[in-house]
């Protein structure tokens, strides 16, 4: 696998670059913002591992170039625990993950290969899976082709959760991802609209993997 690494923490990329080639990849490691944006551009890669807090260019406005360019390489986003960002404002702008520094690299290992497995298909408008359909650009969710009344918080879990299809994500990823990275309350909120979501599309679309974390059951 050809992976682009594009993070200006020199030692944090030595590190993912050293641990990536010994799995057997190929790494090519940008150190700014405007590197990465051109050398995404002009060469193939099957994964980009991108940083928020860049020079030159942050994170963000790498993905937007990206993608006006038409470039759909999947896009792992690194984000800073205490970062000023919302993770749902990556997603919003392209990105296909994200991880919260500092994290397990067994866990960057296996999203890596989760974005390698799903490939890089011409980006959807519209999420779908079965016959549940969320159009972000309009915020509105149907199912069956009726519209399905949803608050704030279950459209965004919602979101977070097709963009996740078939992945399993903790309760930690959800509320960083959904809430903010500031949350302090109590992790048990997930579970309670995890409960809306299901009485809302069926029990069965969210599966619960004790110690874990839940999975978006696919539709297809």
């Amino acid at each position: 696998m050809r992976v682009l690494l594009v993070e200006d923490e020199v030692s944090l990329a030595e590190t993912i670059r050293r641990g990536l080639d010994a799995e057997g990849w190929v790494v090519e490691v940008a150190t700014d913002g405007e590197q990465g944006l051109r050398l995404g551009s002009d060469h193939p890669y099957d994964v980009i591992v991108l940083d928020i807090m860049l020079p030159r260019l942050n994170g963000y406005d790498v993905l937007k170039g990206l993608r006006r360019r038409q470039v759909w390489t999947p896009v792992l986003m690194l984000t800073a625990k205490d970062g000023e960002f919302d993770q749902t404002d990556a997603f919003d702008l392209g990105a296909d993950d994200y991880l919260i520094k500092p994290f397990s690299f067994a866990v960057l290992v296996a999203r890596l290969r989760a974005l390698q497995r799903r490939g890089a298909p011409t980006r959807p408008v519209v999420l779908t899976s079965g016959d549940i359909t969320l159009d972000p650009a309009r915020r509105r969710v149907h199912q069956g082709g009726v519209e399905v009344e949803m608050t704030r918080r279950e459209y965004g879990l919602l979101e977070f959760m097709l963009r996740h299809q078939g992945i399993v994500v903790s309760k930690a990823e959800i509320l960083a991802g959904v809430w903010d990275t500031h949350y302090d309350g109590d992790d048990n909120i997930v579970e309670v609209y995890v409960g809306y979501l299901r009485r809302k599309f069926g029990a069965t679309t969210i599966e619960t993997l004790r110690g874990r974390g839940y999975r978006w059951r696919d539709g297809d």
